[in-house]
């Protein structure tokens, strides 16, 4: 599996997001100046609630750019057995139910699924509960996470 089409599948899916984000916080901004939404008593709040909304909106698409930044900074390398898992590992886990998913471990900002094929690859950052757990395992390697009242168990089969 191609890790750089991987990267570009984020940066896609990021593009999109940002676009949304964008989009919101015009219309929370348009809303928030708009005449007609001019407190007339200070019950009226419709005007200073589209402004926090359009702060907040501000703040997501900031976000979201610093995120992109960081993914078209990342080079993903081969995995080197030697180092274990490291940023830029796609691993392939499988759980005590023997059901087996694949983990693209990339910067922050970047937690989505993707669909690569017919396989859908869930990625995360290594400051995820999991992302954190696998670094630096290799194959073979037992992961144990804690989620909620649930401990969760891995077996890393491969890393690519």
């Amino acid at each position: 599996m191609d890790k750089f089409l991987l990267q570009q599948q984020v940066l896609e899916r990021l593009a999109e997001d940002l676009l949304q984000a964008e989009q919101a916080v015009r219309a929370a901004h348009e809303t928030a100046t708009h005449e007609e939404n001019i407190a007339e008593n200070k019950y009226d709040t419709l005007g200073l609630e589209a402004a926090y909304l359009a702060t907040g909106q501000a703040r997501r698409a900031e976000g979201i750019r610093q995120a992109m930044a960081n993914w078209r900074q990342f080079r993903p390398r081969p995995y080197d057995a030697s180092k274990g898992i490291q940023l830029g590992a796609l691993v392939c886990l499988v759980d005590s139910d023997d059901k087996q998913q694949l983990v693209f471990l990339g910067p922050d900002g970047g937690s989505m699924k993707l669909v690569n094929g017919a396989q859908l690859v869930q990625v995360i950052s290594s400051e995820a509960p999991l992302g954190r757990a696998v670094l630096g395992k290799c194959e073979g390697d037992e992961v144990w996470i804690q989620v909620a009242l649930i401990q969760q168990q891995f077996e890393v089969l491969r890393v690519y």
